[in-house]
C-alpha cells in the first residue's frame, strides 16, 4: 500500500471510528486530518502544512459574511421581528384549510429566510404558534411536525450561511446560489402546506382562523413589511451592484440593529449576550472550516474524490442512476450529520462526479444544501427535530410518526430538484449570473 493511499485510508477510518466514539466533529475531522497529514509527509512537514491549510480556509473575505449573518440572525431572534411575521401569515393563509397550521409554515418560510437560522425559526415560530393550535383541536404531535418540517425551508431561501459555505469549496457565486435557492425553497414551504391541507381535510372539526377587517390586516401586513424589507435590501443591494455578499451582511446587521431598537425590543445592555452568542456560532463554523481545509487537501493527496468518481461510475454510467445514489448517501449522511460538516465533507467528493455528466456547480450547490437539510428533520441527529420537539414538550417518538408523511414528500420533492435543473438554475440565468 502506498503512502497516498495509507493516508486517506488512516483520514476515513479516523473520521469514522471518532465520530462513533461521540468525538466533536471538528475534532475528528481535525485530528483524522493532521494523523493523515503526518503519515504522507512526517511529523514537522505535516504541521507546517496543516497550519497553511487552515490559515488559507478561513483568510476569505467571503467569508466574513458568516459572522455578520449570524450576528444578523441573533439581533432577529431577539429583536420582536417573529411575532409580526406570524401575524402577517396569518392575514396571508389565515383562511385556509388548516390555516394555524398553514400559518406556522409560511411564519417559519418567512423567518427562517430572515434570520437564516431553521434552528431559531423552529424555536421562535413553535414557542407561539404551538399553543395556539393546541388550544383549536389540533394534535400536538403532528402540528409539532408541521412546525419541525417546515423550519429547513428558510435554510434555501437566501439568505444562507450553508450556502456561503459551498461557495467557497466549489468557487461559485454566492449570488448565484443565493437567487438559484428560491424556487426550490418556496417548493418546500408550498409542500408543506399541501401536507398540511390533506389533514385538514380529514378533520373539519378543525376552526378557520376568523376574518380579519380590512384596514386591521392592511395595519398587520404594513407591520411585518421592515422586518421582509431585510431580503429585498440585501439581495436587491447585491444584484443591483451596490455592494458585495459580504457587504450586504453587514447592512444586514446595521438594519436588523436598527429595527430591534425601533420595535424596543432590544436595549443596549442586551448586545453582550448577542455577541457572545454571535461569536461562539462564528467559532464553531470557522473552525470548522479550517479543519476541512486541511481534510481537502489530504483527500486531493490522497486522491479520494478521484477514487470515489471511478466507483460510483463503475456502479452505473447512467446519470440518473448516480443522481438516485447521491440522494441516498446525502440522507443518510444528513441523519447523522450536521449540514455545515457535511457539506465541507461530501461537497469535495461529489462535486467531480455530478460535473462528470453535466450537472452545474450552481445546481449541485442547492441540491446539497436542501439534501442536508432534510437532514435536520430526521433522527438520530436532526437538530431542528429535537428543538422543535423540545418547544412543543412532546417525544421525540411522537413526533416522529407525524413527520413521516412531510419527510417522503420532501424526499419526492428533492428528487424532482436534482433531475429538473431549472427549478435551480433559471433564476440565475435570467439575470445573467449562470
Amino acid at each position: 500500500m502506498d503512502i497516498a493511499t495509507l493516508s486517506g485510508l488512516i483520514l476515513v477510518l479516523g473520521i469514522a471510528i471518532l465520530l462513533l466514539l461521540s468525538v466533536p466533529i471538528s475534532v475528528a475531522v481535525g485530528l483524522s486530518s493532521a494523523a493523515a497529514a503526518a503519515i504522507a509527509l512526517g511529523y514537522d512537514n505535516a504541521v507546517l502544512t496543516s497550519a497553511q491549510q487552515m490559515f488559507r480556509g478561513i483568510n476569505s473575505f467571503t467569508l466574513l459574511a458568516i459572522p455578520f449573518f449570524v450576528l444578523a440572525g441573533v439581533i432577529m431572534n431577539n429583536g420582536g421581528i417573529a411575532l409580526r411575521l406570524i401575524n402577517a401569515a396569518k392575514v396571508i393563509v389565515g383562511r385556509a384549510p388548516g390555516s394555524l397550521a398553514q400559518t406556522n409554515v409560511a411564519a417559519n418560510a418567512m423567518f427562517g429566510s430572515v434570520s437564516g437560522s431553521a434552528v431559531a425559526s423552529v424555536a421562535a415560530v413553535g414557542s407561539t404558534m404551538s399553543p395556539l393550535q393546541a388550544k383549536d383541536g389540533y394534535d400536538r404531535s403532528f402540528a409539532a411536525a408541521t412546525n419541525i418540517a417546515s423550519a429547513p425551508s428558510g435554510m434555501i431561501i437566501p439568505p444562507s450561511n450553508l450556502m456561503i459555505v459551498y461557495s467557497l469549496i466549489s468557487s461559485t457565486s454566492i449570488t448565484a446560489l443565493f437567487m438559484g435557492g428560491y424556487i426550490p425553497g418556496t417548493l418546500w414551504a408550498l409542500t408543506c402546506m399541501v401536507i398540511v391541507y390533506l389533514y385538514a381535510r380529514k378533520r373539519p372539526e378543525l376552526k378557520i382562523t376568523e376574518r380579519v377587517p380590512f384596514k386591521t390586516r392592511v395595519k398587520i401586513v404594513l407591520d411585518a413589511v421592515p422586518s421582509l424589507m431585510l431580503i429585498v435590501i440585501v439581495i436587491g443591494g447585491i444584484l443591483l451592484g451596490y455592494f458585495t455578499a459580504t457587504e450586504a451582511s453587514c447592512i444586514a446587521v446595521l438594519y436588523a440593529l436598527a429595527l430591534s431598537f425601533i420595535y424596543r425590543a432590544i436595549s443596549i445592555r442586551d448586545l453582550k449576550p448577542i455577541f457572545l452568542e454571535s461569536a461562539k456560532t462564528t467559532a464553531i463554523v470557522m473552525f470548522l472550516i479550517g479543519v476541512s481545509t486541511v481534510m481537502s487537501w489530504v483527500m486531493s493527496y490522497a486522491k479520494i474524490p478521484e477514487a470515489v468518481t471511478q466507483v460510483m461510475f463503475s456502479i452505473s454510467s447512467n446519470p440518473y442512476i448516480l443522481l438516485l445514489i447521491i440522494i441516498i448517501v446525502l440522507l443518510i449522511v444528513g441523519a447523522f450529520m450536521d449540514p455545515t460538516p457535511a457539506v465541507l465533507i461530501f461537497g469535495p467528493i461529489l462535486l467531480p462526479v455530478v460535473t462528470s455528466f453535466g450537472m452545474t456547480p450552481t445546481h449541485f450547490g442547492i441540491f446539497i444544501v436542501m439534501a442536508l437539510s432534510i437532514g435536520t428533520i430526521t433522527p438520530p441527529v436532526g437538530p431542528v427535530l429535537f428543538v422543535g420537539a423540545r418547544v412543543a414538550n412532546i417525544r421525540i417518538e411522537d413526533v416522529t410518526r407525524q413527520l413521516i408523511p412531510y419527510f417522503l414528500a420532501l424526499v419526492a420533492l428533492l428528487t424532482v430538484v436534482a433531475f429538473v435543473p431549472e427549478l435551480s438554475t433559471w433564476l440565475p440565468s435570467l439575470l445573467g449570473l449562470i
